[in-house]
């Protein structure tokens, strides 16, 4: 397979989506001529036309109301909101109107629309354009919740969410966009709630996700070198979650590490931590569960001072060496 970027792996999802299904559309603000806010849909309008790829006015909240609408009425609409904090622009039509309609509506309506946005850290964007929102919306009953770590895992799940017939919020983060992976030339997909070992261990399992997924990889190669072997378990989608993979890892190294971006008070990684605390295998942990996450500060514009709110490498390294120090094993 050839090799191209996570952010290639995205446009090319959107590519053939559009060339495949017509009732497939795109529309957000400066999709169009300037190609998305990263370069998403570069290219796009000038092949599909101002009637699939639609530019749109600077409001989140109109943008989503139509995807709504449009949805409802058989089109598949992916909208792009340029960063994730500006989903608070757009909340109620995405908790009280996408994820609530086919439930009210007794199986009467769906709603298969993609909601894309891109999330996190690392650019020095600062408090309003750096945040790791995507628990909020795990929280909300009707919505399917997807957070890809590579290339390949963003075309194959982009695929997948385009097709599903309920809403689903999918998350890309800006510093994974210049990532490069080995992507097949064709579509393809990948299930949605179905989760990936990205590497092999046997000492303790780090669960992380998005980005913290490739840094849980790196701290992995490092741990390795000290003679501590660590098992990296990627969800990729949040909603639905594949609990068994998780708990079969834990299960088989009895030490756990949690790894999220996002805000660690109220974090998704609370949830992981009482699943796993939750099931029978909670009795066979060998040291207590870490839990790592983002500091509870609004994200610092000032590059090194942000990188101090944010779990590192080291961090997870660290995390590592805590447990494997811990007695009872």
């Amino acid at each position: 397979m050839r090799t191209i970027t996570y952010l290639e792996a995205i446009n090319e999802a959107l590519d053939e989506a559009l060339a495949n299904d017509e009732r497939v559309f795109l529309l957000g603000e400066d999709i169009g001529i300037y190609g998305g806010g990263f370069g998403a849909t570069q290219g796009l309008q000038a092949k599909y036309g101002k009637q699939r790829v639609r530019d749109t006015p600077i409001s989140e909240s109109a943008i989503t109301g139509a995807a709504v609408g449009a949805a409802m009425t058989g089109m598949r609409p992916v909208l792009e909101l340029q960063f994730s904090d500006f989903i608070t622009v757009a909340m109620d039509q995405l908790v009280n109107q996408a994820a609530k309609i086919h439930y009210m509506y007794s199986g009467k309506a769906t709603v298969p629309l993609v909601m894309r946005t891109a999330g996190g850290s690392g650019t020095g964007a600062a408090a309003q354009h750096s945040q790791s929102l995507e628990n909020w919306l795990a929280h909300i009953p009707g919505l399917k919740v997807i957070q890809p770590s590579n290339a390949y895992d963003a075309k194959g799940l982009l695929h997948a969410a385009i097709q599903d017939n309920n809403p689903v919020m999918f998350y890309e983060h800006k510093l994974l966009y210049k990532t490069s992976g080995t992507v097949p030339n064709e579509p393809y997909r990948i299930p949605i709630g179905v989760a990936d070992i990205k590497r092999q261990g046997e000492d303790v399992t780090i669960i992380a996700t998005g980005i913290m997924v490739n840094k849980a990889l790196e701290a992995a190669e490092i741990a390795a070198s000290i003679g501590i072997s660590v098992e990296v378990v990627d969800p990729r989608t949040l909603v639905p979650l594949d609990t068994e993979t998780i708990l079969a890892s834990v299960k088989k190294t009895k030490r756990v590490i949690v790894a999220t971006e996002a805000v660690k008070n109220s974090g998704f990684s609370a949830e992981i931590t009482a699943i796993i605390a939750e099931s029978k295998i909670s009795m066979e942990l060998n040291a207590p569960i870490i839990r790592l996450g983002g500091a509870f500060v609004p994200i610092p514009a000032q590059r090194m001072i942000e990188a101090q709110a944010i779990p590192q490498v080291d961090s997870l390294v660290n995390a590592v060496k805590q447990l494997m120090l811990k007695e009872g094993d």
